[in-house]
């Protein structure tokens, strides 16, 4: 499921805790978005619509939390870059990533030993 910047950063307040309200999630965004009570509503049912959020009434209240895994919605973003702007090669964007970023020492050993680690359990047959 693809979420637009504003769904991110809503999904990103609900993340923070939930079951959380409208209000809840606007406390969190006030300071950074100055968005509406409304707005925030809206944007949450529209999310719900998705299927990316769940709610349910407590005391006429309605109450949010995330169906959506951040998890999940990091793997939908990250396909959807590598599919747009490397032709669907991860390697091609893990190579872009590291290079461009200029990784320190301890951030690239610690790249090196995930990697080895990840091909260790994929020659034991260990992953998907």
């Amino acid at each position: 499921m693809k979420l637009t910047e504003a769904e991110w950063r809503l999904m990103n307040a609900l993340w923070q805790g939930y079951p959380a309200s409208a209000r809840d999630v606007l406390e969190r965004l006030e300071a950074e978005r100055g968005w509406a009570y409304t707005t925030i509503k809206t944007m949450l049912s529209r999310l719900e619509a998705k299927g990316a959020v769940k709610s349910r009434i407590r005391a006429n209240t309605a109450l949010y939390e995330p169906v959506l895994t951040r998890s999940q919605a990091r793997r939908t973003a990250l396909k959807a870059l590598a599919e747009a702007a490397f032709d669907g090669a991860f390697g091609s964007m893990m190579h872009f990533m590291v290079s461009e970023r200029g990784l320190s020492s301890e951030q690239k050993e610690a790249l090196r030993s995930l990697l080895e680690e990840e091909a260790e359990e994929a020659a034991k047959g260990e992953l998907p």
